[in-house]
């Protein structure tokens, strides 16, 4: 007579082991932290918001600033840090590369890398607009009621364009006078190029003279970073406040009006960062996926604070230490892409310049488009990494082709969730800066000591 085997029970501690190490799984990463805050975030300020309606808006409005106050003190306590972080890096990234060619070759093909992925996007994002034609989804009668209660006050806020006989001023007004007043200004144009002047002569002064001030810069630079990681423990919190007071306030029905708008938006720069990946693939053999992987926590922090620069000390660990960037290229490359690399937003202007001209009926032309890609590559170029800085530029590109600066109030609503797509893609761009500079300056570094070593 044969028994058959008795079935096996599944251990009754099983549901809570799994419980434990999907603790111990969110505990121990970053990304996931900040993925899970997102998602609570958004659910939460939808509840509170009007999409939902549980609460008026007084209440919801009183929840949203109360919620939003840790990540408020996180983007203040990473700006507390990022002034000292950018003149130590920066500094002591020239100073390693050994002299002016190596700076050179390093401050040439970033600069240059930066310019030619800006044109490629806002070009890609001229093309995508006109190949989509978002304007046309639009209905005209809401727009002049929307001109009509806000246009006001988004004409007010457009600046003029910079005539021809002022842009010589305009250039000595990026050079520092003061590097003690330059530094507290934080303006980070100017801190860079003080920086990096600081640096060169640094660099040209006799080593036993150099070296008490760079062991003070490397020290600064670890007490940065030391600080850096006390905030970051905080970082799930605050994106789970800023989002669930975006929500709030915006509510997900915001997006239903522009909905055609944000979908070209995002094609564009998802299609840049398809640019990105093949250049990091064409440069390294680095699979796209494995990229990804290695810097998703800074695009997940890049997306939930709308702001490069607070995400900066995050980007040159990442690069330095998953990506495998030399120090010399990471401290110089990430402060000077935090500062000019803004292409997913020169991306977005284009397609929204398209957008509002296709809305307003405005034909641009060739010679129209042509001024749209220039203006939005020079006005993304040295713009501030800071959230919501894209809308004004915006305002002075739209002034310079005729079109409405009141305009600007049709996609205000819209305006704050592409700020956080288009924030991702500026800070990939420079993490794919870093790897391809640190590629090519090392090979170009190779033949020179070979030569050295003959």
């Amino acid at each position: 007579m044969t028994t058959e085997p008795e079935p096996i029970e599944a251990p009754s501690r099983s549901l809570p082991g799994l419980r434990r190490h999907l603790f111990s799984l969110i505990r121990e990463r970053l990304w996931l932290q900040v993925l899970v805050a997102m998602f609570v975030g958004v659910g939460f300020g939808t509840l509170i918001g009007p999409t939902a309606g549980f609460v008026s808006s007084d209440i919801s409005t009183l929840i949203g600033n109360w919620v939003a106050l840790p990540g408020r003190l996180f983007l203040l306590a990473i700006q507390f840090v990022v002034v000292p972080l950018v003149v130590a890096s920066v500094i002591r990234g020239i100073a390693a590369g050994g002299g002016g060619s190596s700076l050179g070759r390093i401050g040439g093909r970033a600069v240059g890398f930066f310019i030619l992925t800006t044109l490629f996007a806002v070009a890609i994002g001229v093309a995508v607009a006109l190949l989509i034609e978002p304007g046309s989804f639009v209905d005209r009668t809401a727009v002049g009621e929307a001109l009509a209660t806000a246009g006001s006050a988004a004409t007010t806020a457009s600046p003029a364009p910079p005539r021809v006989d002022q842009i010589p001023d305009m250039i000595v007004g990026l050079f520092p006078t003061d590097p003690l007043s330059t530094f507290v200004s934080g303006n980070m144009l100017q801190i860079v190029i003080a920086s990096a002047i600081l640096g060169i002569a640094l660099v040209m002064t006799p080593q036993e003279q150099r070296l008490p001030l760079l062991e003070l810069l490397a020290s600064v630079q670890a007490v940065c970073m030391v600080i850096v990681s006390w905030v970051l423990r905080f970082a799930p919190l605050a994106v789970f406040g800023l989002l669930a007071n975006i929500t709030s306030r915006i509510g997900l029905s915001a997006l239903l009006g522009t909905g055609m708008y944000v979908v070209t938006v995002l094609l564009g720069l998802l299609l840049l960062l398809c640019l990105y990946l093949l250049v990091v693939w064409l440069q390294t053999r680095r699979g796209p996926l494995g990229f990804l992987r290695d810097i998703r926590d800074v695009m997940l922090l890049a997306f939930s604070t709308s702001s490069s620069a607070a995400v900066m000390p995050l980007t040159l660990t990442t690069v330095e230490n998953r990506l495998k960037v030399r120090s010399e290229v990471a401290r110089f490359v990430v402060p000077l892409g935090t500062t000019i690399n803004m292409a997913g937003t020169a991306l977005y202007q284009g397609v929204a310049t398209i957008f509002l001209a296709q809305i307003f009926g405005i034909d641009l032309g060739v010679g129209g488009i042509i001024l749209v890609v220039v203006m939005a590559t020079g006005a993304a170029i040295g713009s501030p990494g800071t959230p919501g800085v894209g809308i004004v530029i915006l305002a002075t590109i739209l002034s310079s082709v005729g079109i409405p600066a009141a305009g600007v109030a049709i996609i205000l609503g819209v305006d704050r969730l592409l700020d956080m797509c288009r924030t991702v893609v500026n800070v990939t761009g420079d993490m794919v800066a870093c790897v391809v500079v640190d590629r090519q300056t090392a090979d170009a570094a190779e033949p020179a000591v070979a030569a050295d070593a003959n």
